[in-house]
């Protein structure tokens, strides 16, 4: 019996030892660590997690404040390794580590990771996604501009660069649509896509004879910027409409917007020519006295005359 003791007591002993050398190898890894979080955060993690592994093995208080040091240290340094993936343009690899850092941190209730880890993949796709409109990639572009729309459903921003991404994608009511809510955000910059786009549109409705159709999308693209060339397009809508009045009020505001228009007198004539087969007698002569001195002075001269 007395032996038997001796050999319980020999396996306490040498499971002490064991426990012992566990720990302190728990310790080490620990320490590796954090001597490599200054030049390879990845190995770092390895050694972190290494560091876990081992501490959870092991019973006892210190064993317990190692595991809890790892997990307060590992999804911050997950968070590191993917800073530094963004600043390398590693786009996808960040979101992915981002990803990680947060379930981590989740895992382990690291509040301020998880919200920094939220926080910065609606920033990595609007990088992602600008990187790709550059590069002429507009669907993943627009992809990447939905997801982070999705996210962060008040950034201006994201939907001035979705909107202009969907313009370069051809589709232009869709980008429209995201561009109007640019504008209600405070992206001034929408405004003149806004413009630029409803000018397009009116141009081929005109073009394609759709004369009203054409006129309420010009008339759109000034309430967003006021356009010499909008007017005369509308006036010339108007004109083939058979709206004298309203064609002669457009290039009036055409004049009023660009006083200095090369085609000045073009337009003067137009006015009083138009005005003049209305039977709207009194613009028709105020406009052909303006264009004394001009290339149009003689018809001018002779349409006065008959007027008088």
């Amino acid at each position: 019996m007395k032996r038997f003791f001796v050999a319980i007591a020999a396996l306490g002993l040498a499971a002490s030892v064991a426990t012992a050398q566990d720990f302190n190898a728990a310790v080490d890894a620990f320490n590796a660590g954090a001597q490599a979080l200054e030049t390879n955060k990845a190995e770092a993690l390895a050694q972190f997690q290494e560091a876990l592994t081992l501490a959870q093995a092991i019973e006892g208080e210190e064993a317990a404040d190692l595991v809890s040091k790892c997990k307060e240290i590992i999804p911050g340094t997950i968070l590191s390794i993917a800073k530094e993936q963004i600043n390398d343009a590693s786009y996808d690899e960040a979101l992915a580590t981002l990803g990680q850092a947060k379930t981590v941190a989740t895992e382990y209730s690291i509040e301020d990771v998880i919200q920094e880890a939220e926080t910065l993949v609606p920033n990595v796709l609007l990088r992602k996604g600008t990187t790709l409109l550059k590069a002429k990639n507009f669907a993943d572009a627009i992809d990447a501009f939905k997801q982070v729309t999705a996210l962060t459903p008040e950034d201006g921003q994201a939907f001035l660069l979705l909107g202009q991404a969907l313009l370069q994608n051809g589709a232009t009511d869709d980008a429209i649509t995201t561009l109007t809510k640019a504008n209600e955000l405070g992206e001034e910059q929408a405004g003149k896509l806004l413009a630029t786009t409803f000018l397009k549109k009116g141009m081929a409705l005109l073009k394609a004879g759709k004369n009203a159709d054409a006129i309420e999308a010009l008339e759109t693209s000034n309430t967003y910027s006021e356009s010499a060339n909008a007017y005369k397009l509308i006036a010339s809508a108007y004109t083939k409409s058979g709206k004298s009045a309203q064609a002669i009020a457009a290039y009036k505001k055409y004049l009023a917007v660009n006083p200095d228009a090369k085609d000045a007198a073009d337009i003067n004539f137009t006015i009083a020519a138009t005005a003049q087969k209305a039977g709207d007698k009194a613009t028709a002569i105020e406009y052909y006295k303006k264009l004394a001195g001009s290339k149009y002075a003689a018809q001018a001269e002779a349409q006065l005359k008959a007027l008088k």
